[in-house]
Formats: structure tokens, sequence, C-alpha cells
């Protein structure tokens, strides 16, 4: 039986970049080779393609800037060595039908002739790209157009699971439990800081939570225990995007939110992994709690009632739905420790994805092991992509 060609595509040009390749790492060193032949597929921090030896070398170089990530599997060489001087060897790509799918860059008959040498040869794509240009709808687009099935959420609920106002916007249209907040653009508080700061006051009590729209990881989160904080936390989240969203804290200013985590798995028909706990060790789940602090602990499965796993559950599949999720998300949750009511945070469509990633250790803890994880991931997207496939677009 022929094994079915599978692209992992991992690196990227977002501030995760790192966290790709160690996510990318893992899927590699774990994917049942005997059931799929492996292609894999860098993108450089500029943007730039390469493929086979070049990406595999990739996996398996270090440098000092991910060498101390301890979210990495263990099992998994990190690196991204070859990211800095790889040559090229894709660019966007033009629909392909002649027999499998594949990656065809925009040339003349004669160039494109020269060019296909280069062209990528796979049965579908597993994107492991966090962040913005992977995880935003950006490279499934492209992918649509190349008519390549792929692994993951489509266009508009990649983009609108990226986009924390978007996606509020959402979560509240389908009736789900958010917390306060409050999207402020960046002109505007370039424009006018104190009315801005007024305005944030006038309708959120401290401390808060200042994030970038469309960023993942908790890069640029700052908490804001009163005026003096947030000013400079506005600051730090407008360097990475033109819209701020601004959160009401859970649990006041003496108690910290429990932040609860919950896996999803499906396309029309969803599966829910049980729930577990993040304890970091710092104010919240930042970037350095999850990837260089020592100290966080994830607890699996999380101490709640029957009641409460329950209603984690129903409101991460229902999330899923609100924003046209497919394949895969992780949705996220905080608890008020007092009152023990449960809001719903954000959804990551693509979370993170190494061995011992919050996502996979849920569903491995449900009884759905990594690789088996994988290979139904990759059979639900080509699901996604056959269903797709039954629609007309002409009369």
């Amino acid at each position: 039986m022929k094994k079915l060609r599978v692209g992992i595509l991992f690196g990227g040009r977002s501030g995760e970049h790192e966290i790709s390749l160690l996510s990318a790492a893992s899927v590699f060193n774990a994917i049942d080779k005997s059931k799929y032949e492996v292609v894999p597929i860098g993108i450089t921090k500029e943007g730039r393609w390469v493929t086979a030896a070049d990406a595999e070398r990739l996996l398996k170089g270090k440098t000092s800037s991910e060498s101390h990530l301890r979210a990495g599997d263990p099992e998994a060489t990190p690196g991204a060595a070859v990211l800095a001087k790889g040559e090229a060897v894709v660019v966007p790509p033009e629909p392909h039908h002649r027999g499998s799918s594949a990656m065809v860059p925009f040339e003349t008959d004669a160039l494109a002739r020269r060019a296909s040498d280069r062209a990528i040869n796979v049965d579908v794509i597993f994107p492991v790209l966090h962040g913005t240009f992977g995880e935003d709808g950006t490279i499934q687009g492209l992918l649509e157009l190349a008519d390549l099935p792929y692994v993951g959420a489509g266009v508009l609920g990649s983009a609108a699971g990226m986009d924390k106002d978007i996606m509020k916007s959402l979560f509240h249209a389908a009736g789900l439990p958010i917390v306060k907040h409050v999207t402020i653009l960046r002109s505007e508080w370039e424009a006018d800081k104190k009315k801005t700061e007024k305005r944030v006051e006038k309708a959120l009590k401290y401390p808060v939570f200042v994030k970038p729209a469309n960023l993942g990881s908790s890069v640029g989160i700052s908490k804001a225990r009163d005026r003096k904080e947030l000013g400079p936390a506005i600051a730090e989240a407008a360097k990475f995007d033109r819209k701020i969203v601004i959160e009401q804290g859970v649990g006041g200013k003496k108690k910290k939110a429990r932040e609860i985590e919950c896996s999803v798995l499906g396309n029309d028909i969803l599966e829910a992994s049980i729930a577990g706990e993040i304890v970091p060790a710092t104010e919240f789940y930042d970037y350095n709690a999850k990837y260089l602090d020592e100290g966080s602990q994830l607890i699996i499965p999380a101490k709640l009632s029957k009641a409460e796993s329950k209603k984690v559950q129903q409101l991460a599949m229902a999330a899923f739905k609100a924003v046209d999720c497919a394949g895969l998300a992780r949705v996220d949750f905080l608890m008020d420790p007092s009152s023990r009511k449960i809001y719903l945070n954000e959804i990551n469509t693509m979370p993170g994805f190494t061995a011992i990633s919050m996502y996979p250790k849920l569903w491995a803890a449900s009884g759905l092991s990594y690789p088996k994880l994988i290979e139904r991931l990759i059979e639900l997207g080509m699901e996604r992509h056959a269903e797709k496939k039954r629609n007309q677009y002409s009369r």
C-alpha cells in the first residue's frame, strides 16, 4: 500500500519561530514512518522556504537562541541552523492537478518547466506553524489556493482564532461567558493617551491584562495594577499590533484566576479531552513562564468537580464552533477562585505541539497517544478537504 506523503511545514516569520521548530521536531520523530512518507518543509524568519535535506538539517541543528527553551520534547533535536542561510526553493504556488498535489511556482511556461524539480509533491500538509503568518489564516489561504489538504483550521477559523478582538465578538454572539474587556487602536493611544486611559478605567476595574490582539505565546502581554502601570503596558502591546485588547482581571486585586485548558479534536463532530490546569510560577502564564523559567506546574486532570469538568468541555466545543474551527484547538479558561465562575479566555488553533505540550498531554491523559493523535489529525485534514471538494464554485 502506497504511503501517504505528508509535508511537515514549520518555522515561519513569527515571534514563535523557535517554538514551531520544537513542535515540528517532535511530530517528525513521533509520526508513524511505516504509514507516512515525511517531507520536512521549513520557512526562514525572512520568509524563504527550504525543503528536503536543508529542512531536515534545520531540525537537527542547534543554535544558542533556542537551546534553552525548556518546552521541547527531550527526545527531539531543536534547532534552526540552516534557516539563517537556507536557499529559497519554493515560491507562492498555483493549483496543480496532475495526479498528486503539489506546490508549483508562479512562472511562465518555460520557466515553470525548469522549476518543476522545485515543486513540493505531497498528499497533505501538516502546518506546525504558530502565531503570525502561520496560525492567522495566511498560510491556510496559500494552501487553499494550491488545492492542498492540510491539518487544522481553515482561513476563517484561523484568522478569527488569532484576533482576540474578533474572537471575543464571536464568543459573545454565541452567548459564551467572557471577561469584561475593551479594544483600543494604537492610533487612538498615540493621539491621546490620557483620554484612552480614562476610557479603559471607565469600563474596567484594576487589575487589567493588556494584550496585542494578534499574537500568541503571551508575547507582549502585561498586567497593570493601576494607571501608572497601564500606560507602559499599552505601549508594550502596541509594539506588536495595531489593536490592543484590555481585559479585566478575574479574581480581583487579591486573588489570581485559575488557568484551565481543554483540548478539542474533530471537524463537524467534536471530542473534548479532560481538562488540565496550569499553575504559573509568575503572575500569569507569559512567554517566560511557558518556555524559559522553571517552576510552573501542569496539573492533569484539573482539580474540578464533575459538573465543572463537563462545563469546561462543553464550552470548549462551543468555542470551537463559534470561530468555525477545524481539526484541533486548545481552549483556555479562567476560573474565579472565589465564585468558581468559569470564563472563556481564548482559543488557540495551532497550539504548542511537542510531546510535552499541554494539547497532546491532555489527549494522552484522555487515552489518545501522541502518534495516534498525529494520525487522527492527518485523517481530519484529508476528510475536510474531501468535504470541500463537494462544493461547486461556478454554475
